[in-house]
């Protein structure tokens, strides 16, 4: 473990490892004197730690580790007598006498010792040492400039840090801060601080970065054991979907079912056909519609529900599509190999109609900036064009088919799209470089995460498939469950971190899965005809909305939410009494 043996107790040996040269992260100095030279620690196993003594029942922790971070935590929390009454007790020391004596060095800057006592830690990494070294002469070099002893500080520089043959960028910038004493400021790095005692305990922090975490633990290693063992049991809660749900340290987590948007609360019932799309705005307070009644709507989400804002009237074919604009003040729908009409989301106002002589568009989207929209046209193109319409440019070929989604990244680089019945194509429209997910059944849709870095794609043969586009593409995961054989089935992401995925199907069910493990968690009755499309409001993990043939859109949330009996047909909303 890099410690040398001792004959006083822990409490007695080097306390500095435990009062920080505990205090460091709020900068006090240490004032212990601790007797001895590194000269004469060469790192040795300590006598506790020799054992393979192990707590708990599987058998995987060791005893010496557990007591050292356990030391560490409590004197990162300001215990100082706990630390060390655990220390004597267990007879299992924080940190080894030469790390001590170390600390104590670089807290006093004495540099010269202190790279000394490095090279006796036992370090087996020649660049670990180099680089460790290069710090702490980096240090010595500015606190010369400091205390304006140039020549000092070059002779560190020449003789001390250039040596090194390591990160020459960084000498070259130390040099310039010779020449202008005011480039000294921009090169200092974070750990480089006003207050030489600040200083040098962010030198010691950045230090213990490099060291191995056996010989220094790292700062907070505790909480992040703690952390990370909460993260996994939230992320294997096939439930889990709420901001508000604490997790408690006492107990496993384990959310219950009622988590999960199964419940009607909503019947929206303002279209006279089959609704084809709908698609909650960014921000969650509006959703659109769109249907094969050649219409679509905007409708509004406030704390009573949803109502009707704007219906969009103008296209003469049905409308398969909707994109909201980065800010939500605009909406884009798009006609059956017709036109994309562009919309301002609070008058109702069409803005604006884009179309190609002879030619038919078959999806529409934003560029993130919200300065240009692109769409799929049926000669299996991709178009971009400035908002009054002038076509600024054509991505001809093999593109795009005439029933297609289209998306842009939130970085404006890729447009994706179905270019070919078993093929979509990621388009690096900068780099000029093309991408392909192949798979072996017939595409129907696909949708893209919010972050950017997974498709869900919808298959023929009754499967979903997850892929991941980050890097190298990558199949992840498949869903199935739903039905689907003469259709278009759209399926969404959802949930908080989008920890589920939801389907149409033409059974007239809504299908829900935890995306992590694939297992299906939901199958909601209530609509009469294929359930065609879904979107989950992104601000709110409680509520899903599914559209469909029967010509409703239902709007799914919790059994706990208040539901107010209204007029069946009020202003083409109804109101449902939680049940399905």
């Amino acid at each position: 473990m890099g410690g040398v043996e001792d004959d006083e107790p822990a409490s007695k040996r080097m306390k500095l490892s435990s009062e920080e040269l505990i205090h460091l992260s709020n900068g006090s100095t240490v004032k212990e004197s601790i007797v001895g030279s590194s000269r004469d620690l060469m790192a040795r196993p300590l006598h506790s730690e020799g054992g393979k003594e192990v707590v708990g029942s599987k058998g995987v922790i060791k005893k010496v580790e557990f007591v050292r971070i356990i030391a560490k935590a409590l004197y990162s929390l300001g215990y100082i007598r706990s630390g060390a009454h655990l220390e004597e007790e267990s007879g299992i020391a924080l940190h080894s006498s030469i790390i001590n004596v170390f600390m104590r060095q670089v807290l006093e800057g004495d540099w010269d010792e202190s790279v000394t006592t490095l090279h006796n830690i036992g370090l087996t990494d020649e660049m670990t040492i180099k680089s460790a070294s290069f710090l702490i002469l980096e240090q010595k070099f500015f606190e010369f400039l400091d205390e304006e002893k140039v020549m000092d500080a070059l002779k560190t520089l020449r003789t001390e840090i250039s040596p090194l043959c390591i990160n020459h960028s960084r000498v070259r910038e130390l040099s310039l801060s010779i020449v202008s004493p005011s480039h000294c400021f921009t090169v200092r790095s974070p750990k480089q601080d006003t207050s030489r005692a600040r200083s040098r305990t962010k030198l010691l922090e950045e230090l213990q970065k490099l060291l191995p975490p056996t010989v220094m633990i790292p700062e907070r290693r505790l909480e992040h054991l703690v952390e990370q063992a909460l993260g996994l049991q939230r992320d294997a809660c096939m439930f889990h979907n709420s901001l508000d749900e604490e997790i408690s340290l006492f107990a496993d987590h384990q959310c219950a079912r009622d988590q999960i948007p199964s419940y009607a609360l909503q019947i929206l019932q303002a279209h006279t056909d089959e609704i084809w799309f709908l698609q909650f705005s960014h921000n969650g307070k509006y959703l659109a519609s769109s249907s094969h009644d050649c219409s679509a709507i905007i409708w509004e989400v406030d704390a009573n529900g949803l109502s009707l804002k704007h219906k969009l009237s103008g296209h003469q074919k049905p409308v398969s599509s909707v994109s909201w604009s980065p800010d939500d003040h605009q909406l884009l729908t798009c006609g059956v190999e017709e036109v994309i009409r562009r919309w301002d989301a609070s008058s109702g106002e069409c803005l604006s109609v884009y179309e190609k002589a002879g030619l038919g568009m078959v999806s529409c989207g934003w560029s993130p900036d919200g300065k240009w929209i692109f769409s799929g046209v049926n000669d299996k193109s991709i178009s971009m064009w400035e908002l009054d319409g002038r076509e600024l440019e054509c991505w001809k070929g093999q593109r795009t088919l005439k029933i297609s989604d289209l998306e842009i990244t939130s970085d404006g680089k890729q447009i994706i799209s179905i270019c070919r019945e078993t093929a979509i194509l990621l388009l690096d429209r900068e780099a000029k470089v093309e991408r392909f997910i192949e798979e072996d059944q017939t595409i129907t849709s696909f949708s893209l995460s919010r972050d950017n870095r997974f498709l869900l794609v919808n298959l023929l043969n009754q499967e979903i498939h997850l892929w991941s586009i980050e890097d190298d593409l990558k199949l992840v995961s498949k869903y199935r469950g739903h039905k689907r054989t003469r259709f278009i089935i759209r399926s969404c992401f959802g949930g908080l971190e989008q920890a589920f995925v939801a389907s149409g199907s033409e059974d007239s069910l809504v299908y829900i899965w935890h995306r992590g493990t694939g297992e299906l968690i939901e199958a909601l009755p209530g609509h009469s005809g294929a359930v065609n499309c879904l979107s989950w409001n992104p601000t709110n993990p409680h509520m899903l909305a599914s559209a469909s043939d029967d010509r409703t859109i239902r709007i799914w949330g919790l059994n706990n939410l208040s539901a107010k009996q209204k007029d069946t047909h009020g202003n083409g909303i109804h109101y449902c009494n939680g049940g399905t």
